[in-house]
């Protein structure tokens, strides 16, 4: 996960600037039982910390239920997170939450070439809409009732 924000983050020279700015800065994140921790590093990235090390900023995903978050990831909101800790910290990773987007067909095309990542691309993008759209409606079903 680390090795992949990272590629991501190096794609943004401005983010690496204000990670950098942030160095030796922790944070955890945490979602139910699940949790880890990411230091940034002086150059702009991201680093495993040590489980010892106290974080400056805690992110914790308030929604229980593995659907809900999936649900709301398809329909293209961002998940409920209870924030607390560093303010400067924290609205660095908002704006990197906002700003900062991974290429995927860039990545794709230098391994099989232009027109077959363009066309996967614009298949997954379909597809994903598709998806919502799918998600919208059976959010709004109700079992016994029609649908006209």
């Amino acid at each position: 996960m680390v090795l992949l924000l990272n590629h991501v983050l190096m794609q943004e020279p401005e983010a690496m600037a204000r990670l950098a700015r942030q160095k030796n800065q922790v944070m955890l994140v945490q979602w139910r039982t699940f949790n880890f921790k990411l230091q940034a590093t002086p150059a702009g990235l991201l680093d495993l910390a040590s489980a010892e090390t106290p974080a400056d900023l805690v992110m914790t995903l308030t929604d229980e239920s593995p659907w809900s978050l999936a649900q709301a990831t398809l329909r293209g909101e961002k998940p409920a997170v209870r924030i607390e800790g560093d303010v400067q910290l924290a609205a660095e990773v908002n704006w990197l939450v906002e700003h900062v987007r991974w290429d995927m067909e860039d990545d794709l095309a230098r391994v099989m070439g232009d027109v077959p990542a363009h066309t996967l691309s614009k298949i997954a993008t379909t597809l994903a809409t598709s998806l919502r759209e799918f998600m919208a409606k059976a959010a709004t079903f109700v079992p016994g009732k029609s649908s006209l």
